[in-house]
């Protein structure tokens, strides 16, 4: 018997679906039974089997501008179409990133805040997520950014983070699967616990989240086949080539474009399309350049650079490496972010942004 959370789950991403406008979809809001004051369509359920949810749904709200449905002993879904605005690449559409509290993951947000989608702020920091989303919202508006806690290692914590912006937004159109974390050291030395932890987040939470997003993009694509949804994994350039001293960071990225290339095949049916963005040297962002623990600090440490005594000898090194002579910006990497949401023939790619750093063939 499916509890009121499940049956959240089901019935939201089906109504984004069947009440999408060519590709506008609505942001569809739950409220309790108890404070229901829904004078809309209203349905009645009996069986959850998706099937027959999506049957007695479109029988009720097609052809139909509904502005809110109200679903006995469930509550009620409140539908509001976002305000179109050509000039923004994602107007009105729901995005997740995960590891979004800071760096990388907070820039890719901030971004797609800017070009007008509604994001959720996904990370453990739960107390960083809130302080930047309250920013966003300052700036863009109450719901255009929303922070959830999640632990990408932990099936719960995706579950109930996903239920909670399923409550809130009625589902979401991208998922970003930013979080990553680094420990460089020799296969010679490095603890299995740290091998275990960078597993863990790099290769793990991707198969993790996807397993639990999946299932909410599928229900919106059975309501409406002609909608796509978008997982988009911020890989490496580690996932493309291999590197020194920095073996468990490497194989859970080289593993992730597996979990993509299989993640394509078999979700396409649903109207998901997966793909990897690898990235190159993002030598300003705090995995790098944070003074104790970042990438320069760690690999002076560990002498991964020859004859280097300070970090900007380190940098300097890694600089060097690039044919563009300089790291990886998040400029960059948001420009194969559009471009992989707007193109609607391409899954199952690692998309290389590494200034000629690493070529294809």
């Amino acid at each position: 018997m499916a509890d009121v959370t499940d049956k959240i789950n089901i019935i939201s991403p089906m109504l984004r679906g069947l009440l999408a406008k060519d590709d506008i979809r609505p942001v569809i809001s739950f409220v309790e039974a108890a404070d229901c004051k829904c004078s809309g369509v209203k349905v009645s359920i009996s069986d959850y089997d998706e099937a027959k949810v999506l049957e007695a749904l479109a029988g009720a709200v097609q052809g139909k501008d509904a502005e809110c449905v109200e679903v006995e002993g469930v509550g009620c879904f409140n539908v509001k179409y976002p305000e179109p605005d050509p000039v923004k690449r994602v107007c009105g559409k729901v995005a997740i990133v995960t590891g979004a509290a800071q760096g990388f993951g907070l820039e890719i947000a901030q971004d797609l805040v800017g070009q007008g989608a509604y994001v959720v702020l996904a990370d453990l920091n739960i107390e960083a997520a809130e302080n930047e989303a309250k920013l966003l919202q300052e700036k863009f508006g109450a719901d255009n950014a929303y922070a959830i806690k999640m632990n990408v290692t932990d099936l719960v914590s995706i579950k109930e983070a996903i239920s909670t912006v399923v409550k809130r937004y009625g589902g979401f159109d991208v998922f970003v699967s930013n979080a990553g974390v680094l420990k460089a050291e020799s296969v010679k030395t490095q603890p299995e616990k740290d091998f275990d932890f960078v597993t863990a987040v790099n290769y793990k939470g991707y198969f993790l989240t996807t397993q639990v997003v999946s299932q909410i993009l599928s229900r919106q694509n059975k309501a409406n086949r002609s909608l796509y949804s978008d997982i988009i994994q911020i890989n490496s350039k580690s996932g493309l080539v291999g590197s020194n001293r920095n073996g468990a960071y490497a194989g859970g990225k080289f593993g992730g474009i597996g979990l993509t290339q299989s993640f394509a095949l078999e979700l396409i049916d649903d109207g998901i399309k997966v793909n990897s963005i690898c990235p190159g040297n993002f030598f300003d962002g705090p995995l790098w350049s944070e003074p104790t623990n970042g990438l320069f600090a760690q690999y002076l440490r560990t002498g991964k650079v020859p004859g280097a005594k300070t970090i900007e000898d380190v940098k300097h090194f890694y600089e060097e490496k690039v044919p563009m002579k300089r790291g990886c910006t998040t400029a960059d990497v948001m420009k194969a972010v559009y471009y992989l949401i707007e193109q609607k023939y391409e899954t199952g790619q690692a998309v290389p942004v590494t200034g000629g750093q690493v070529m294809l063939n």
